[in-house]
C-alpha cells in the first residue's frame, strides 16, 4: 500500500524559499511600532523643549539685565527642563520594556525555528550564542529605529536656532557639517562589518565550549585539558582583532567627532562674540547661540545612536539565520486506524557532502516485532534510525509506516505514533517526573512507565521520589538511559526506535527492559552494541558501509565470520556462547552470556534493590551488575 499520488506530490513539493533578509528585523521594528512611536513622540518632545529652552533663556536673561519683570520666562524655563527630564525617564522605561519583550519575542522565534527545521539543517548553527548575546541586541531594534530616527532632531533644531538669532554664526558652524558626515558614513560601513566578524567568532567559541563541555570526562581521563584550552580559545585571535577593528572605527569616529565639535562652538562663540561687540546681538543672544551651539555640536551622538542600530541589525542577521531554516514539511494524513505498525523503506538514499551515507536501503520490519540494527561504526545505523522515524528525510526513496508515506502523515500524528530513545537522552524540566511524562500524565501511568524501564529502583530512593527535582538528582549514565527509555513508555506507539538506548545499563536491567519492550505494542526498531539484545530480535538489520549486508535471524547471520567480527567474535565462535562483545566505549570484554540456556537465576542486589528475576539467560556471577563490567 502506498500514499495517494496527489499526497505523494505534496509531500515532495519544494519548500518554501527562505525570506529574504533584512525580513527579522523589519518584523521586529514592526512588532514594537507602538513603543517605538511613544519614544519617537517623546524625543521629538525633549528635542522641541531643548530647541526652545536657549531663546527662553536669552530673552529671561535679557529682561533680568534690564531689571525688567522675568517672571514668565524664567517659569517656562523651569517647565522645558522639567519637560526634558520627563521625556528622558519616559525613553528609557519604554525602551528597557520593549527591548525586553522583544527580545523574548525573538528567542521564541529562533528556538521555534530550530526545532522546526530537521536535524541536519540546525548543525553548526551555534544557537546559543544567538539566544542569548545576540537576541539581546536585536531585542532593542525597535527602540534603536526610533532613536536613530530622532537622534537628529535636537542638532537640527540647535543649527536652525544659530540661523534664527545669528545668520554668521550659523554660517560658521555649518563649514564642519561635510567633515561630520563623513565621518558617520564611515562609522556605518566600517563599523558593522566588524561587529557581524566579531559575533561570527563569538559564536564559533561558544560551540567550541559547548562540545567540550560535553566532552569533559573524556577530556580529563585523556590528560588532553591544555590541548582543548587552546582549541576551544582559538578564535579569541579573530574576536580580538575584529574587536579591536570594532573599537578603532568606533574610537576614530568619536575621536574626529569629538575634536570637531569644541572647534565649531569655539568658532560661533567666537562670531557671536565680534557680533556683540558691534552691537547686533545682546547678551541673551549670545547665550542663546552658545546653548544652540552645543545643541548643534551634539550631531556627534549621532554616532552612538547609529552605532545602537548598527548592532541592533548585526545581531538580528545572526539571529535570522535560525529563524529562516526551512521548516520539516508535513501533511495532513492519519494513519489507517488499525495498522500493527509495519515499517518499510524502499531505495532510501541520503548524501551528505557529496558522501552516500545509506546507499539503496530496502527493508521491511513487520508489525509487532522486534528488529536489532547492527554494524560497525559510521555504518549509518543512526542515520537509518532518524530516516525510520522522521528526523531526517532521504534524498531519495520512500518510507512508509503503515502502507502510509511519513512525509503526507501531519506533525502531530507523526510524533504520537514514532517514539524515541537515545543514547544520551537529555532531561527537560523542573522534575524527574516532568521529564519523564513531558506533559499532563496521570500517576499510575507514570509509575508505570518507570517500572517497565526499570527506573523505579532509584527514582523510590530519592527524597521526593520521581518528583525530586532534576538538580538534586545526580544521575549515572545508565540512570539517564532509564529515564529516556521510561520517557518512551509514556504512550503506546506504532513504532519504537531505540537509538544504542541501553547501551549503559548492566547486564540485569538490560535484560528486564528487553522483556518490557517485548510486551510492548507496535513495532520495535533497536540499534544495539549487546550480541544478546541481537540473539533475543525476532529478525537481525546488518548495515555496513550504508548498505544492508545481511538481513534474518542472529542465528543465520553468525555463520557468517564477517557478522561475529561485529561483536568481536572469533571465526569459530557459537552463536552467542562466549563472544567476545563490544561494549558502548568500544572496548572488548569477555562475555560469558550464553542465549541457548534457560535457568532460573536469583541475582544478589543490595538489600534496598534485592529482586526474584527469571530470566531465560545464565550470568556470570564474576559480572559487576552495577556496571556490566567483569573482573
Amino acid at each position: 500500500m502506498t500514499a495517494a499520488p496527489a499526497d505523494a506530490t505534496r509531500a515532495r513539493a519544494t519548500p518554501a524559499p527562505p525570506p529574504a533578509e533584512g525580513r527579522l528585523l523589519r518584523e521586529a521594528v514592526r512588532r514594537g511600532r507602538g513603543p517605538a512611536a511613544l519614544v519617537l513622540a517623546a524625543t521629538a518632545l525633549g528635542a522641541a523643549a531643548a530647541v526652545t529652552l536657549p531663546l527662553a533663556l536669552g530673552r529671561a536673561v535679557d529682561l533680568l539685565i534690564a531689571r525688567a519683570d522675568a517672571g514668565f520666562w524664567v517659569l517656562l524655563c523651569t517647565a522645558l527642563i522639567a519637560t526634558e527630564v520627563a521625556t528622558d525617564a519616559l525613553v528609557a522605561r519604554t525602551g528597557g520594556r520593549t527591548g525586553a519583550a522583544t527580545t523574548a519575542w525573538l528567542r521564541r522565534r529562533a528556538l521555534a525555528g530550530f526545532l522546526a527545521a530537521p536535524p541536519a539543517a540546525t548543525t553548526g548553527t551555534g544557537l546559543p550564542t544567538r539566544l542569548t548575546a545576540n537576541a539581546l541586541d536585536a531585542g532593542t531594534a525597535p527602540v534603536a529605529a526610533a532613536t536613530a530616527a530622532a537622534a537628529g532632531l535636537a542638532p537640527l533644531g540647535g543649527l536652525a536656532g544659530l540661523f534664527l538669532v545669528d545668520p554668521w554664526a550659523g554660517a560658521a558652524f555649518v563649514c564642519g557639517v561635510p567633515l561630520l558626515l563623513l565621518i558617520l558614513r564611515a562609522l556605518l560601513r566600517d563599523g558593522r562589518a566588524a561587529l557581524t566578524t566579531y559575533q561570527e567568532e563569538q559564536g564559533r567559541m561558544a560551540r567550541l565550549l559547548t562540545g567540550a563541555l560535553s566532552g569533559a570526562a573524556t577530556i580529563a581521563a585523556a590528560g588532553t585539558v591544555r590541548a582543548e584550552e587552546r582549541r576551544v580559545l582559538a578564535p579569541l585571535a579573530g574576536m580580538r582583532a575584529a574587536g579591536e577593528r570594532t573599537w578603532r572605527v568606533q574610537g576614530r569616529a568619536a575621536g574626529l567627532s569629538g575634536a570637531l565639535m569644541p572647534l565649531l562652538v569655539a568658532a560661533v562663540l567666537a562670531v557671536g562674540g565680534v557680533r556683540l561687540v558691534a552691537g547686533h546681538l545682546t547678551p541673551g543672544d549670545l547665550l542663546a547661540l552658545s546653548r544652540y551651539a552645543v545643541l548643534a555640536a551634539g550631531a556627534g551622538a549621532l554616532a552612538g545612536a547609529l552605532n545602537g542600530w548598527v548592532r541592533a541589525k548585526a545581531g538580528t542577521a545572526r539571529v535570522e539565520t535560525v529563524t529562516a531554516l526551512p521548516p520539516t514539511p508535513h501533511g495532513t494524513r492519519d494513519l489507517p486506524p488499525h495498522g500493527d505498525g509495519t515499517l518499510a523503506l524502499h531505495g532510501v538514499h541520503v548524501t551528505r557532502d557529496g558522501v552516500p551515507l545509506l546507499d539503496s536501503v530496502t527493508l521491511t520490519l513487520p508489525g509487532g516485532t522486534t528488529t536489532a540494527l547492527v554494524g560497525p561504526s559510521g555504518s549509518g545505523k543512526s542515520l537509518l534510525a532518524a530516516v525510520a522515524g522522521r528526523l531526517t528525510d532521504p534524498d531519495q526513496g520512500t518510507v512508509l509506516l503503515d502502507g502510509t508515506d511519513l512525509r503526507t502523515l501531519s506533525a502531530d500524528t507523526l510524533r504520537h505514533a514514532v517514539a524515541y530513545a537515545f543514547e544520551r537522552p537529555a532531561l527537560f524540566g523542573a522534575t524527574i517526573a516532568d521529564a519523564v511524562a513531558c506533559g499532563s500524565l496521570p500517576e499510575p501511568e507514570l509509575r508505570r512507565a518507570l517500572r517497565r524501564a526499570a527506573a523505579d529502583t532509584f527514582t523510590d530512593r530519592l527524597p521526593h521520589g520521581p518528583r525530586t527535582p532534576l538538580p538534586e538528582a545526580p544521575l549515572s549514565g545508565g540512570e539517564l538511559q532509564r529515564l529516556g527509555l521510561a520517557r518512551a513508555f509514556t504512550r503506546p506507539t506504532r513504532l519504537l526506535i531505540l537509538d544504542d538506548a541501553t547501551s549503559s545499563l548492566d547486564t540485569v536491567t538490560a535484560h528486564l527492559v528487553a522483556r518490557a519492550l517485548t510486551d510492548t505494542p507496535g513495532t520495535r526498531l533497536t540499534i544495539t552494541h549487546r550480541l544478546t539484545t541481537a540473539a533475543q530480535s525476532d529478525q537481525v538489520v546488518w548495515l555496513d558501509g550504508g548498505r544492508i549486508r545481511g538481513t534474518g535471524p542472529h542465528s543465520v547471520l553468525w555463520r557468517d565470520p564477517a557478522y561475529r567480527a561485529v561483536f568481536g567474535a572469533g571465526a569459530g565462535g557459537d552463536a552467542g556462547a562466549g563472544a567476545d562483545t563490544v561494549t558502548d566505549t568500544g572496548a572488548r570484554r569477555r562475555s560469558d552470556v550464553r542465549t541457548d540456556v534457560t535457568s532460573d537465576v536469583r541475582t544478589e542486589l543490595p538489600t534496598d534493590m534485592r529482586t526474584d528475576i527469571h530470566t531465560g539467560i545464565c550470568t556470570d556471577p564474576r559480572v559487576d551488575t552495577g556496571t556490566g563490567a567483569a573482573e
